[in-house]
């Protein structure tokens, strides 16, 4: 193991996928701190058994990724802050020999503040959901502007922006990527295997729940940071809200505008039925992930939405969970 870098790794009921984060996390790293957010199934007690130092967040306040994240760097410090950390969710195994590559990308490249590698998903097959989240993670390797949780972050840089913003529940680590560029690091994607993750999504309500809270990350990000997310919201407010406006409004005073919207959708649902085909899927496949991207922006409105409406009525932000 390498005491130059520690790990940081959350979760609540995870069961045997935060045993199997932890247990790939003990060769590789000097210590491991688990940061739990009120567990029910013995994770805390497995967590001590292997040695790992538990945080358990105080419950009666709201729960973010972000906070926990913050909780897990700072708890880091009692024993003498790595160089290093080395952030990753309690459903996520780490990949023997990525922290060894991750480590020699930040030694041969002092302004790169953090690095990241390819996630993966341990069972694509077992549903179109888990298939879906398998196209998400596989990014091209180079320099990056943001990444997911799982990532190797120098402690430096993380203080200098004082982590992670406890208060975004969800695409906080967009935020933080963004924050981190402002203050003039740059971060890199290997192309090396880093994490084996475990979706587990088998139902269409879970899907569901997870495209409302990624749009609620695109309006919160996005309200933080207006020059990022900007597609990504054009996006909803066209095919998630105006286009059905339109739809409705042709149903009452036009057919042929109800028709042309229609149409439209078509398209969209070609046009990226044919993105996923050119990933190396066969059209029926294909044609299937097409009509889901399609409808996502369904749900990001309401996740979109979600987020103005308790931004203005100043109530927390309280996490939207999918499973």
């Amino acid at each position: 193991m390498n005491v130059r870098i520690a790990a940081v790794a959350i979760g609540r009921n995870e069961g045997g996928r935060l045993k199997r984060c932890l247990t790939s996390l003990q060769a590789q790293v000097g210590r491991i701190v688990y940061v739990d957010s009120g567990s029910s199934d013995g994770s805390v007690a497995f967590a001590h058994s292997i040695g790992a130092e538990v945080v358990e967040l105080d419950m009666s306040d709201p729960f973010t990724a972000a906070r926990a994240r913050n909780a897990g760097f700072d708890a880091l410090r009692a024993g003498g802050l790595p160089d290093i950390v080395q952030f990753v969710d309690g459903d996520c195994g780490v990949q023997p020999g990525w922290i060894k590559a991750g480590m020699q990308a930040l030694d041969s490249e002092p302004e790169i503040g953090m690095v990241t590698g390819w996630r993966s998903e341990i069972a694509p097959e077992a549903s179109l959901y888990n298939a879906q989240c398998q196209m998400e993670w596989r990014r091209p390797a180079g320099l990056i502007e943001a990444c997911g949780g799982d990532m190797m972050v120098r402690s430096v840089a993380w203080d200098q922006i004082k982590g992670m913003n406890p208060n975004v529940i969800a695409a906080e680590d967009d935020e933080f990527c963004v924050r981190l560029r402002k203050a003039g690091w740059q971060m890199r994607r290997i192309p090396v295997e880093m994490t084996l993750h475990d979706a587990a999504m088998t139902r269409f309500s879970e899907w569901w729940k997870r495209a409302e809270r990624s749009g609620h990350g695109f309006a919160q990000v996005g309200h933080l940071h207006r020059s990022y997310f900007v597609r990504e919201r054009r996006r909803v407010w066209v095919w998630g809200l105006l286009m059905p406006l339109l739809f409705l409004a042709g149903l009452i005073w036009a057919k042929w505008l109800a028709a042309l919207v229609v149409l439209a959708y078509a398209a969209s649902w070609l046009r990226s039925s044919q993105h996923v085909m050119r990933l190396g899927h066969s059209a029926g496949v294909a044609l299937k992930h097409g009509a889901f991207l399609t409808l996502w922006k369904i749900p990001n409105l309401i996740g979109m939405l979600r987020f103005h409406l308790r931004r203005l009525r100043h109530q927390d932000m309280h996490i939207i969970e999918y499973k």
